[in-house]
This record gives C-alpha cells, structure tokens and sequence, in this order.
C-alpha cells in the first residue's frame, strides 16, 4: 500500500513539473497544476490524456 502511495507521488510530482515546463499559457499551468494537487489520481489519468503535449492534442 505505501508503494502506492508513493507512486502516486512520484507520478504528481513529475506531472507538475512537466506542466511548469510546458509552452502553455500561465493559466492553463495553474489549472492543470490545481486538477492534479485535488484530484491527484483523476488528474493525472485526465492530465495524461489531454494536457499539454499529450498525444491527443496533437
């Protein structure tokens, strides 16, 4: 269960830092930033799928 856990954290926090780093908007960031902080699991499965520089967006 804790290697989960930490996963999941290690997933979060490789998910933010990417979004910091990505060419869009400074709003979309604090969005996209604030969807994986509350809703870690969902956010990173919908941040995946159609964040910035996701496979579907291009």
């Amino acid at each position: 269960m804790k290697l989960l856990a930490l996963l999941q954290l290690a997933l979060v926090i490789y998910a933010i830092v990417m979004i910091i780093q990505s060419s869009a908007e400074t709003g979309a960031k604090v969005l996209w930033t604030l969807l994986v902080l509350i809703v870690p699991l969902i956010g990173l499965i919908i941040w995946a799928l159609m964040g910035p520089g996701s496979p579907l967006k291009r």
